[in-house]
C-alpha cells in the first residue's frame, strides 16, 4: 500500500497496524476525530497463559457528548500502569527478547502523559525504532469523513471488525496446543521475534 496511509492512534496496536505501515511511504495519524470507545485507541491484546488478555488504559471522557481524541486525558486514579506491567511480565518474561525491550516499554507506561494521544505517539516512535522503520509521521489538522480510499485505515483495523489481514505464524510463548493466536499487540511479535520482527512484517 504505497503512498500515505491514514491511521487512528493506537495503544500498542496490533501487528496488522505495523504491517500496513511497513508497506507505506508516509504515516498520517488521525487527531481530529471524536473518540471511539472499545477500540485499539486505548487498548490492546497480549497472550497470557490463559489465552488472549485485554489491557485497557482508563480515560476521562469529560462528557457524555462527543470528545475529540486529541482531548482525551488518561485517568491515573486507577492503578492500571501496575496492572499492565505485571501482566506483560507474566506473559512475556520467558520470551526470547523480553529483556531487550521491556525497560523501554515500562518507561513509557509509567510516564505521566496527560493525553492518550501523546502516550500512544511515544509508543509508536519506540516501536518504529525497534523495527528499524524510518517514517515521517504527522497528524491530521482537520477531520475528513471516511471514504473508500484503500489508504484510509482509521476504522478498518478494529477489534470490532473482521480483517482481511492474514497473519503469518511465529513462535509464541503461550500459544494453546501449538495453535497460533492472531490479533495481538505488536509487542507479542517483538518479544518473541526481536530484530527479525521487521522481516516478518
Amino acid at each position: 500500500m504505497a503512498g500515505r496511509i491514514l491511521l487512528s492512534t493506537g495503544y500498542l496496536p496490533p501487528v496488522e497496524y505495523f504491517f500496513r505501515i511497513a508497506g507505506a511511504d508516509e504515516i498520517l495519524i488521525e487527531r481530529e476525530e471524536n473518540y471511539v470507545k472499545q477500540t485499539y485507541r486505548n487498548r490492546c491484546h497480549i497472550l497470557s497463559s490463559n489465552g488472549p488478555h485485554l489491557l485497557s488504559v482508563p480515560v476521562y471522557l469529560g462528557s457524555i457528548h462527543k470528545t475529540p481524541i486529541k482531548e482525551i486525558r488518561i485517568d491515573y486514579s486507577k492503578r492500571w500502569q501496575q496492572v499492565h506491567l505485571r501482566a506483560l511480565t507474566a506473559a512475556y518474561a520467558s520470551a526470547p527478547f523480553f529483556i531487550f525491550y521491556f525497560d523501554e516499554i515500562e518507561k513509557i507506561i509509567l510516564s505521566s502523559h496527560t493525553f492518550l494521544l501523546d502516550k500512544n505517539m511515544d509508543f509508536l516512535s519506540m516501536i518504529l525504532k525497534i523495527l528499524k522503520l524510518d517514517y515521517r509521521v504527522s497528524y491530521t489538522t482537520v477531520f475528513e469523513p471516511v471514504n473508500k480510499n484503500d489508504n484510509d485505515l482509521r476504522y478498518s483495523i478494529s477489534p470490532k471488525k473482521k480483517s482481511d489481514y492474514h497473519a503469518k505464524e511465529y513462535t509464541q510463548v503461550f500459544s494453546p496446543a501449538d495453535k497460533f493466536v492472531s490479533g495481538l499487540s505488536i509487542i507479542d511479535l517483538i518479544f518473541n521475534m526481536g530484530p527479525e520482527s521487521v522481516e516478518y512484517l
